[in-house]
């Protein structure tokens, strides 16, 4: 008889040792974007730049632990490899389509359908994969990329806790709603990286100040933040985002996801094979 762990269609199953992991990943993560807020911080031109690569290289043995919990909880086989390889080229060859431009970016639904397809954890990691493999192709590495790598692998993740039950054109109706919610959220926390470094942020059109004041309260800091977000990026980028994860959920989210489901159910990633004697 057949063993079977997990859903049929997760292509990496997290296991209690796996799932601290990423919930700690997760968290440390978090502390990335918001401990400006919490410390006094004296705004620099340079932003990031210097702390950068101690993040990115923290980040990366973060991301291998994940893998290597897998591995040895049995959660991630030759075929789920596989499948991210291939998940990975696809984000990024999609990626220079869009290229950024107004807010076109054509590599955050295919997360959320491969997110809902293979599940949380299979999610986290392409996200991740994703894109630090389309910045290598579009010459995109720098400071911020430890920052994209980790809102891009919660988008996956997320997408893979949505509830299951969902299906047929409700289902497509919810993941077009979580693509348009990631949107602002990406940019809200791709702003929050940078935003405590800037020095006098002021647009002509808003009277008042909008930069980062260390030693005020958190809250105030964040008014500030939420003006300067609303005013220089929600109306442009991320509504474009936005637009754009809609469009391509609705006219190919469901042939792909299909397809994704198809390939998941062939794989058989919930189930472990078995030897009888001869």
């Amino acid at each position: 008889m057949k063993k079977t762990w997990g859903r049929a269609d997760q292509a990496v199953r997290l296991g209690p040792r796996s799932a601290i992991v990423l919930g700690l990943a997760s968290l440390a993560g978090l502390m990335m974007f918001v401990w400006p807020l919490l410390v006094r911080v004296e705004p620099q031109s340079m932003q990031h730049g210097p702390d950068a690569p101690f993040i990115f290289i923290g980040i990366l043995p973060i991301l291998i632990v994940i893998v290597l919990a897998e591995l040895s909880e049995g959660g991630m086989d030759s075929k789920a490899l596989a499948m991210l390889g291939v998940l990975s080229a696809v984000n990024a060859a999609l990626r220079p389509l869009g290229a950024g431009t107004a807010g076109i970016e054509t590599v955050f639904f295919m997360l959320v359908l491969a997110g809902r397809a293979f599940g949380a954890g299979f999610g986290f990691v392409l996200g991740c994969t994703s894109l630090f493999a389309s910045a290598l192709l579009t010459a995109g590495v720098g400071p911020w990329l430890p920052f994209q790598m980790l809102c891009s692998a919660w988008i996956g993740m997320g997408a893979g806790l949505l509830p299951r039950r969902v299906t047929g054109k409700a289902e497509i109706a919810m993941l077009v709603g979580y693509g348009i919610v990631v949107a602002y959220v990406f940019g809200f926390l791709m702003n929050l990286w940078f935003w405590p470094f800037i020095t006098t942020a002021e647009v002509p059109y808003h009277d008042g100040h909008i930069s980062y004041v260390p030693g005020d309260s958190v809250w105030e800091n964040l008014h500030r933040f939420a003006v300067f977000t609303l005013l220089t990026s929600t109306a442009g980028w991320d509504t474009g985002r936005a637009i754009t994860n809609t469009v391509a959920i609705l006219v190919i989210g469901p042939a792909v996801l299909a397809t994704l489901r198809r390939a998941s159910r062939k794989a058989s990633y919930g189930t472990l094979p078995t030897f009888t004697a001869p």
